[in-house]
């Protein structure tokens, strides 16, 4: 009977400390952070999905992201699609931050 009472007990404790963590926000953000954390691609498998090496311009990006792109519109997959632009993207935001190219 004793382990029933510190149960319920615990499961309060758990509920109300959610209940806070919903009220700051704690738990949304914790939770966003999670999901971005495992979608996130790297730097090196955006250039693996392109057929890039790191030595690549800004202007051959470019060029394999259109073929890419073009290519999968008509004859692939949408989800190939979205990872070659998302592959653009990561590769952006790492050209722009070392000034190489990109206007």
């Amino acid at each position: 009977m004793g382990s029933g009472i510190v149960g319920r007990a615990v499961l309060q404790a758990y509920r109300k400390a959610l209940e806070n963590a919903n009220k700051t926000g704690v738990a949304h953000e914790t939770v966003q952070n999670i999901r971005r954390a495992g979608k996130a691609m790297t730097e090196q498998e955006a250039r693996q999905i392109l057929g890039i090496s790191e030595q690549s311009t800004w202007e051959e990006i470019l060029q394999k992201y259109d073929i890419l792109f073009e290519r999968n519109a008509k004859h692939g997959s949408f989800y190939l699609q979205s990872k070659v632009h998302r592959a653009k993207e990561c590769l952006e935001s790492v050209y722009q931050w070392k000034g190489d190219g990109k206007h």
